[in-house]
């Protein structure tokens, strides 16, 4: 188990060059090195829920309230005319 506050080194090989320029023109434009730019990102990616999470939480809902089949199928169709 990590400490509290301890941060990993992760090397990233076979990134395109035009990838790379592209990553460091935006850490350049947001004022941060490209290093801080990229933790910044995956920290992001990270701490987004996974499509199985959100799938999960969808499917816990209580969908007890609400409107019916018939009644999203009436709208749908009365949409079209």
């Amino acid at each position: 188990m990590l400490a509290f506050g301890a941060m990993a080194t992760l090397y990233i090989r076979d990134v395109s060059d035009d990838v790379a320029a592209t990553l460091k023109e935006r850490a350049a434009a947001d004022g941060k090195s490209l290093s801080a730019y990229i933790g910044a990102e995956l920290s992001k990616i990270a701490n987004r829920p996974t499509n199985a999470q959100i799938v999960a939480r969808l499917r816990s809902r209580d969908r007890s309230e609400g409107p019916t089949v018939d009644d999203i199928l009436r709208a749908v169709q009365a949409g079209r005319r």
